[in-house]
């Protein structure tokens, strides 16, 4: 009886200690914010001056600045999504946003550093905006045969996308239109000089170079159909991230005169490389979640950052910071 007792007290006393060590760890796993923000220096790839990577990338920096008040972000002006990606993966830049087909395409071509890629979190996504004086004769894709339009940057996600689209609508993008390679901080005020007859944008609702555009200047969108998205699906690689949508017509209301525009989508990632700190990507990624309302005051596209959808960063795996966050959060 004696040893029964004994052996019944030793099984009870290795219960109390295996409890203890599940609570501790829990209290790890849960509360690791109690700790010292972290600090240090990171670098932050973001846009163009009049695209909302940028508006949204500094609101992002004010919003760290106040949870890691130690923390210096260093922000970087880039040509858009392309330029991103290959910035973080290479060691220039250790945050940015992206577009999950620059992400992709950056991954097919097995690019240097495209292993090290990891996700942070799902954001907002992109609006293909295919924008033409109002008064023009340019009503489809196929109608910018042998015109001057504006394809983005080099190492944009717009040129990404809008070659693409040229391609799926039967037009080379080298020989049977005129490219040009305006971005949104000087295509607006190329088309209004008439420099050009259209140009390409990718960017989050509403983008402030087309809001002050629409103040001065009179245009309307080219409607990108179901048709050509699945023409552009039949590409295949990175081309599967694009989905038929409409643009609401709260965008730009006075440009829209209460109608949608057929057109596509892609959604952008916060993105960084598997060896950036854990404990630094979880306490940014509990910041962007945070922030996500005083940003959506000033940014539009904010206001779409969701907890329940974040975590979904195809076609990256989430970073192990941004993963901790998360399952701290789970209900």
């Amino acid at each position: 009886m004696f040893t029964v007792l004994r052996i019944r007290r030793r099984h009870a006393l290795m219960g109390s200690a295996a409890g203890f060590v599940v609570f501790g760890l829990l209290l790890w796993w849960l509360l690791p914010l109690d700790e010292a923000p972290p600090g240090g220096t990171i670098r932050f790839s973001t846009g163009t001056p009049a695209g909302v990577y940028q508006q949204y990338g500094s609101r992002l920096s004010t919003a760290f600045a106040k949870d890691m008040p130690d923390l210096d972000v260093q922000m970087m002006d880039s040509q858009g999504s392309q330029e991103n990606v290959r910035r973080v993966a290479t060691g220039a830049a250790d945050f940015t946003i992206a577009a999950a087909d620059a992400v992709e395409t950056y991954k097919l071509q097995r690019l240097p550093g495209a292993d090290k890629l990891r996700g942070v979190a799902r954001l907002y996504d992109d609006y293909m905006q295919l924008v033409v004086p109002r008064d023009s004769k340019i009503n489809t894709v196929e109608d910018l045969r042998g015109k001057r339009v504006s394809i983005g940057p080099e190492r944009s996600g717009v040129r990404l996308i809008a070659d693409k689209i040229l391609t799926a609508a039967g037009l080379d993008p080298a020989t049977d239109i005129k490219p040009f390679a305006d971005g949104i901080s000087t295509g607006p005020g190329r088309l209004q000089r008439g420099q050009i007859d259209a140009f390409f944008w990718s960017g989050g609702l509403p983008t402030n170079g087309l809001v002050q555009l629409a103040k001065s200047f009179p245009f309307r969108f080219i409607p990108i159909d179901g048709d050509l998205v699945t023409k552009l699906h039949e590409q295949g690689g990175a081309s599967r991230y694009y989905r038929a949508t409409n643009m609401p017509e709260s965008a730009y209301p006075s440009i829209q005169d209460g109608s949608t525009v057929a057109t596509l989508a892609v959604a952008n990632l916060l993105m960084t490389r598997e060896d950036v700190d854990p404990r630094l990507t979880e306490w940014l990624t509990r910041s962007v979640i945070n922030s996500r309302d005083r940003i959506g005051a000033h940014v539009h596209s904010a206001q779409l950052v969701d907890l329940r959808t974040a975590i979904y960063t195809d076609p990256l795996t989430l970073h192990d910071g941004a993963r901790r966050y998360y399952r701290s959060v789970k209900p």
